[in-house]
């Protein structure tokens, strides 16, 4: 029988999101590395977003609606973008749902971001490039999903929307974002917004791209802040 004692456990504790209210969000520390991360994040999200479109293979399911919008309204996709992210955040208010930093932030810098890309960002008519543009998109947004969650600073309009109708319900989230996905990609054909396979591939895909990400980018809060 082997007497050597057992060594300690060098994994490291496993990163969590904290569930703070918007005031709480800012005091709670490190908005130094927070901060840059949420920006960051977002301007990859505009960027992905400009390259899916750009790739012409499809959007994902909120830009379908986006793009097709821009069919019938005089603006472009990210002024689209930040039309219906307003829209969406009013749906908060009978839901009590609380902004923070970060969900103004994405309701407004994403779609700048977007157009921003948009102009840089050409077209090709290789369907290898364009299929290398559309996936790359995906992966980008799972990137950028990623940072803009673990900065901790606020969930975006459209996931209030999710988690706020799914504590109302008393419906699953899976159901809830799936319902709401579907409905937004039936709106945005009906306007004749981009439906493609690289539709497909970012339903597929972000989730769990987003998931094997998120562990990296979440920033540790050291302060202990109510919320």
């Amino acid at each position: 029988m082997s007497t050597t004692a057992p060594t300690p456990s060098t994994t490291r504790p496993r990163r969590t999101l904290a569930d703070l209210g918007p005031i709480a969000q800012l005091r709670a520390g490190r908005l130094g590395r927070r901060l840059p991360q949420l920006v960051l994040g977002l301007a990859l999200y505009g960027l992905s977003i400009a390259m899916m479109v750009r790739g012409r293979l499809g959007t994902a399911p909120w830009d379908v609606l986006h793009t097709g919008l821009t069919r019938h309204l005089p603006m472009s996709i990210g002024a689209a973008l930040v039309l219906t992210s307003a829209l969406v955040m009013l749906l908060w208010v009978p839901l009590r749902e609380v902004p923070g930093l970060g969900t103004v932030a994405n309701g407004v810098l994403i779609g700048v971001f977007a157009d921003l890309f948009l102009r840089v960002l050409d077209s090709p008519d290789a369907l290898v490039l364009r299929g290398s543009l559309t996936v790359g998109g995906v992966v980008v947004c799972g990137l950028a999903t990623a940072m803009y969650i673990g900065a901790q600073l606020g969930r975006g309009p459209r996931d209030g929307l999710m988690t706020g109708l799914a504590r109302r319900t008393g419906l699953s989230l899976r159901l809830v974002r799936t319902l709401l996905e579907v409905a937004v990609v039936v709106v945005g054909l009906l306007l004749g917004g981009a439906l493609g396979l690289g539709t497909v591939l970012y339903a597929l895909a972000i989730g769990p791209i987003a998931q094997w990400m998120l562990p990296t980018f979440i920033v540790d809060l050291p302060v202990r802040a109510e919320a």
